[in-house]
């Protein structure tokens, strides 16, 4: 909200000091390599694609701090475009325990998740799961997720998932 307020561009990034632009993104982890990442990203999209963000991940993996993951989320988010699965480790670890792949790195988990799930749901995958990982995975917010576990049209199923991902739904529910 706060770089959205100061006018989010990439030549807005550029001009922003890395003191400013840290002190927006503070609350995210890693937010002093994200900064250093953020301003050197901005002045290679200016110098390099004429401030634009690349249509393509080969491009976009190329600059600084991004990989497969978020080049995939880039590219549907920025450009509409679905060319891969962004898979974080909180998805890897939760797709392995359910047993959909068997793999030791997210890009395993990507490469096999793209080969049995049919292209048209690839988009919807990051945006359910990222969060739903993150829920299970943070104590403040396990609550939260048993809450829309209950609330959800079939809450048996959906506590049973939260329990076989190691949500421990028992003690929670105490």
């Amino acid at each position: 909200k706060d770089l959205v307020a100061r006018g989010l561009s990439v030549q807005g990034i550029h001009d922003m000091s890395a003191e400013e632009l840290d002190s927006i993104i503070g609350k995210v982890g890693f937010h002093n390599n994200k900064t250093k990442y953020i301003k050197q990203t901005a002045a290679i999209l200016l110098e390099k694609h004429n401030g634009e963000v690349p249509a393509s991940a080969e491009e976009l993996c190329a600059l600084p701090g991004i990989g497969p993951k978020m080049a995939y989320i880039i590219l549907a988010v920025a450009h509409g475009i679905v060319t891969g699965i962004g898979v974080d480790t909180h998805m890897h670890r939760m797709f392995n325990q359910l047993g959909w792949v068997a793999s030791k790195t997210p890009e395993q988990t990507r490469a096999q998740l793209e080969g049995w799930l049919p292209r048209e749901e690839w988009g919807k995958v990051n945006i359910l799961w990222v969060g739903f990982g993150q829920m299970l995975q943070q104590p403040a917010e396990r609550i939260k997720l048993l809450q829309r576990a209950i609330a959800a049209s079939n809450a048996g199923d959906a506590l049973r998932l939260v329990a076989r991902l190691g949500g421990d739904v028992h003690t929670l529910l105490d």
